[in-house]
Order: structure tokens, then sequence, then C-alpha cells
């Protein structure tokens, strides 16, 4: 039989829905009864189950004071952001659940911004699973979401992996870790929080004590930080191990302690009641047996003399193991001030190690400057260049007009000569008979190689086209590969500026052979044209000297000069979009080498703020020397093997980067870009 409060619990829900008229999820009902069933409703789980907005409602509403369920799971119920907030804001006030899994709901920005609310308020939640969400996306709400966990003291193992959470989610996170000193399992893993994000949360671990569990992995964060983070997460588990030692070793010698004070007392109090019963007994008896029984109180005493003697050695015992714990006590203090020396001497070296880095990041922006400037002047390169093309395309239209304007003349010179050819036609229309035959054959051949070069021109065009187009995706694949290596490593940022301009030498060099060979075409195009021209006006000569019909020769004439005119407009349109095809791509590139330039004043920016995020780090890493106790005797032995962890990190960044390399290539090949 199930238990009366899961049987209020369905009624309340079923109720609670009818009264906001909807129909009570028959899904819901069965898990209800399912934990009524199983653990006494101890957990209720609704995994997997489409919860709509109103049964979101209700169930906040009915969680709002429930003492039943300590475990609640929602995994993969893709809840809307209204539902969520709904049910979180029911969840709030709830004391007694303990642990919460929201596993794959795409909780967005409302949900990271309730979420915040939710832990500011709640003060019973140990677990909350937040796998699979997207909490990260917006840098605003999950900035709320990091004040709720910075204000929540129950909280003590937190899981958010993929969620999206970029460098400066980790800072946000960073901040409230420094103020949460209860949290003891944190994952982060498969998230995208790069260097940045790794220094930050090193930095949070300097002061946060409490932490013993961090997993980041997947996030694109150097080995040696990773290490670093590693080795301050043992440090706590080392000082918290300590601790409960120091407490637990304390309890047992104050437990021994009272247990001697007590057994003393007994003894004591034992032996003043024997020494009473005897004064007494002595008083009653005779005068004759006082001196036998004097013998066997002298006896007595006697024992208890050496009682007495045993438990005054059994406090010497408890004197000399406190001595000794002193003693220990001492020799801690000795260590922790070696360990002290030792730390000062790791912080020197710590700051000469920064200031090797404050160098080479100087030497770095001294070349990125060098690099912005060569850019730049590549840029205004590449404008004078588009300004010669203009001018370039403005003589070609002129000189198409002027053959226009041509073309028309030769027009009205044909219409003239047409009306004299006419008059002579009668005459002479015996004598160019068999020269019309020839005439004929002749304009029939023309017309042929008239097609053959129209062919010719329509497959040069079509070749220019798809040579544009493999221009244009080369430079979109070049221009997409950048953005990705500027955005991820700045650490490779010389390396990566060089390939940059290796590639855009090819591209330079590319174009210039593309624009060289537009030009050879279009110069083969006009002479063709001319040609044409000049032709046209021999062929009208001829036909005006031998054929007979001359009129209708004049005719077909005028038809093909219309053609022609119309292919002239023609490929007058074809270049003019060519030319604005190019002018619109020369614009793009120097779109993109604005936007490269924009992105290298933001790494000027992130330089500096990492050059002041250096300076805190120095000054927290002062004050963390100044608390470290045992831990330092083990980083004395890790000093011994730094040179060696030095030469594995240094083929750990190289595999890294080859890494990282061939991602981005596989990346730029799988993109949509490429298919």
């Amino acid at each position: 039989m199930g238990t009366p409060e899961m049987d209020e619990l369905q009624r309340s829900y079923v109720r609670l829905c009818h009264e906001r008229g909807s129909e009570p999820q028959e899904a819901v009902l069965r898990q209800l009864e399912g934990a009524r069933e199983t653990a006494g409703g101890g957990r209720l789980d609704l995994s997997t189950q489409s919860l709509s907005m109103d049964s979101c409602e209700v169930l906040g509403i009915l969680l709002q004071n429930d003492v039943t369920f300590t475990h609640v799971t929602l995994n993969d119920c893709m809840l809307s952001e209204e539902g969520s907030k709904l049910l979180l804001h029911g969840l709030r006030s709830n004391s007694v659940i303990k642990h919460l899994d929201l596993k794959g709901n795409n909780l967005r920005a409302e949900g990271a911004e309730v979420l915040g609310k939710f832990l500011r308020h709640n003060s019973s939640l140990i677990s909350l699973t937040l796998e699979w969400n997207n909490l990260g996306m917006l840098d605003d709400a999950f900035s709320m979401f990091c004040d709720g966990l910075s204000f929540n003291q129950t909280l003590k193992k937190l899981d958010l992996r993929n969620n999206q959470i970029n460098h400066t989610g980790a800072e946000e996170l960073s901040m409230a870790l420094k103020h949460n000193f209860t949290l003891q399992e944190l994952d982060l893993r498969w998230n995208n929080m790069g260097l940045l994000g790794g220094r930050a949360m090193l930095s949070c671990m300097e002061t946060n004590r409490n932490l013993l569990k961090l997993e980041l992995s997947g996030n694109n964060i150097p080995s040696d930080i990773l290490k670093a983070i590693e080795q301050t997460v043992e440090h706590n588990q080392e000082r918290q191990t300590l601790k409960r030692d120091t407490v637990n070793q304390r309890q047992i010698l104050t437990k021994e302690v009272q247990s001697l004070k007590q057994e003393k007392n007994k003894q004591f109090l034992n032996l003043m009641d024997t020494i009473d019963q005897q004064k007494e007994e002595m008083n009653r008896s005779n005068s004759r047996t006082t001196t036998l029984r004097l013998g066997k109180l002298q006896e007595a005493l006697e024992d208890r003399k050496s009682v007495v003697n045993s438990l005054k050695s059994k406090l010497q015992m408890t004197e000399a193991n406190l001595a000794l714990s002193q003693q220990k006590a001492q020799d801690l203090e000795k260590l922790l001030s070696h360990t002290k020396q030792t730390g000062t001497s790791m912080r020197e070296q710590q700051a000469k190690e920064l200031r090797k880095e404050k160098e080479e990041s100087a030497s770095r922006e001294a070349k990125l400057r060098q690099e912005l400037a060569s850019v730049h002047d590549k840029n205004l390169y590449y404008r004078s260049k588009v300004d010669e093309l203009e001018r370039r395309c403005k003589a070609q239209q002129q000189q198409l007009f002027d053959l226009k304007q041509e073309l028309t003349d030769t027009g009205a010179e044909l219409k003239i000569r047409a009306m004299q050819a006419e008059e002579l036609l009668e005459a002479e229309k015996k004598r160019f008979r068999q020269s019309r035959d020839d005439a004929v054959v002749l304009h029939q051949k023309e017309v042929d190689h008239v097609a053959r070069l129209l062919e010719d021109s329509e497959k040069a065009t079509q070749e220019r086209m798809q040579r544009l187009e493999v221009t244009k995706l080369g430079l979109e694949e070049e221009l997409n590969r950048l953005k990705v290596t500027l955005a991820n490593e700045r650490i490779h940022a010389a390396e990566e500026i060089q390939k940059v301009r290796s590639a855009t030498q090819l591209e330079e060099q590319q174009h210039s052979a593309v624009l060289q060979d537009k030009l050879r075409t279009l110069a083969q195009s006009r002479d063709q044209a001319q040609n044409q021209v000049l032709q046209q006006q021999q062929q009208t000569g001829e036909l005006q000297a031998q054929n007979s019909q001359l009129g209708l020769e004049i005719e077909c004439l005028k038809r093909r000069i219309d053609g022609f005119n119309q292919e002239l407009a023609k490929k007058e349109q074809q270049k003019l979009a060519e030319v604005t095809k190019v002018r619109i791509e020369l614009q793009e590139q120097i779109g993109h080498l604005e936007a490269e330039l924009v992105a290298q004043e933001g790494l000027k920016e992130k330089i500096s703020t990492l050059e002041r995020q250096l300076k805190v780090q120095s000054n927290s890493q002062r004050e963390m020397m100044l608390d470290k106790d045992g831990e330092i005797a083990s980083l004395v032995e890790k000093l011994r093997m730094k040179e060696a962890e030095i030469l594995r990190m240094r083929e750990e960044d190289a595999q890294r980067a080859s890494l990282l390399q061939n991602a981005i290539l596989s990346y730029i090949h799988r993109s949509p870009l490429n298919k």
C-alpha cells in the first residue's frame, strides 16, 4: 500500500491541473506512483518526460513545501525557459531537497538567471547537475548565475559540462569561487575556456582552499596551467586530510586525558571511602583488636599508596605524551618556517619567470606592430590597384562607346550606299549573278566563323568565372582560418601571422595573375571586335561591288550588325559585371583586412589586461606563499624534476600546436563553405 503523503501529492497534482484547465500528464502520475511504491517517496525521477508548462507550474507549487523527496531528476525533459522558471521558483523555498539533476534541458539565458536566484535563496541543496545545457551562451546571464553561486553556502557538488562557457564566463566563475567556501567538487569539462579561462581558474584556486576536485579537460587549456591547477587541488586535498587527522588526534587525546582524570577521581574517592570505613571500624572495635586492625590498615594504606604511585606513573606517562605532542608541534612549526623560506625562493623564481614572460610579450607586441604596419601598407597598395583598375575600366568603357559610335556611322553609310546600289541594281543583275552564289558561300563561312568565335568567347568567360569563384573560396577559407587561429591561440600569433603573410603573398600573386588574365582576355575581345568591324566593312564593300542582289544582302548585313550590337552590349554587360565582382571582392578583402586590424588591436588590449592580471596574480601569489603549510615539502621534490618537466611541457606544447593545426584544418575542410 502507498503512503498517505504520496496519495495526497497525487491528488493535489490532479486538483491543481484541473484548476488551471489542463489535463494531468499520465507520465507524471506514473512516476509519482512508481516513487510511492519503491522508495517511499525519497526520489522523484521524471527523466526523458516531456513536461508541459502547466505541469512545470503545478510541480513547482507541489514541491514548494514538500518534505518527501530529497532527489529530483529531470534529465532530458527539454524544459522551456518559462517552464524551468516556474519549476525552479517552487524549488527555491524547498528545505528538504538535496540532489537536483537538470541534464540536457537546453537551459540558456533565462535559465541561468533563474538558477542564480535559486542558488542564492536555497539552503538545502548539496548536488546540482547541469550537463549539456547552454548556460554560458550569454555573459550577462551567466554572471547572474555566478553571483547566486557565490552566495550559496550548502552546495558541495556542481556539474557544468558542455555548457559553452568561454573565458569571460570562467572569469565570472572564478570570482564566485573566491567567495564560496562550501563547494568541494566542480566539473567544467568540454567547454571553451581557453588560455584566459584556465588562468582565471588558477587564480581562484590560490584563495579557495575547500575545492577538492576540479575537472577541466576539453577546454583548450595549456598543459602547464592544468598541471598547476591539479597541484593546487592536491594541496587542498592534503590540507583537508591533515586537518581531519589533527582533529581526530586532538579528540583522542582529550578523551584519554578525561578518562584518566575520571579514573583518578574514582580511585581517590574509593580510597577515601575505605579509609572512612576503616576508621569507623576502628572506633567500634575493642582495644584488643586495634593493633591487628592497625596493621591491616597499614597494609591497606600501603596497597593504596602503590595504587597512587601507579596512577602517578600513568599521569607522568600522559604528561610525557603531551610533551611529545608539543615537541611535534614545535617540529611542525620549524617545518613551516622552512617551507616559508623555500616558498620565498620559489616566489623569487616565479617573479623572474614573470619578468621573462613580460619581455617576451613586449617583443611579440613589437613584432605584431611591425606586421600591422606592413598590412597597412598592403592595404594602401591594394587600394591603389583598385583605383588603377577603375581607371582602366573607364578607359575600356570609353573605347566601347567609340566603337558604338563607329558602328552607327557605318550603319548610316550603309544606308546611303544601299540607296545608290538600288539604282544600279537593274543594270548589273546579269553581270553579278555568278558572284552572288560565291558570296552566299562566303557568307555561310563567315557566319560559321562568327559562331565559333562566340562559342570561344563564352567558354573563356565561363573559365574566368570559375577562376574567380575558386579565388573567392580560397580567400574565404584563408580568412576563416586566420580568424579561428587569432581567436584561439595568442601564444602562436607570431607563427600564424607569418603563415598569413605567406598566404597573402600567394593570394596577391594569384590575384594579380587572374587580373592580368582578365585584362588580356578583355584586350583580345576588344581586338576581336575591332577585327570583326573591319571585316564587316570590307565585306560590305565587296558585296556592293560583287553581289547582284545587293538589297537583299544589305538587309542581311543589317540584321547581322544588329546581332553584333546585341553581342557587344552583352559583352559590355558581362565586362561590367566582372569589373563589379572584382571591385566587390577587393572591397571584401579590404574589409577583412580592416577586421584583422581591429582584431589585432583587441589582441593589444588583451595583452595589457593579461599584464594587469599577471600583476594581480603575483600579488596573490605573495599572499598565498605566506599561507602555505605542509604542501611545500612535496614541491621541493618536484622542483628537482622541473627541468625534465619543462622539456616534457615543451614537447606537449609542440604536440598541442600540431593537434590544433590539424583540428583547424579538419574544421575548415568540414565547414559548409567547402561543401
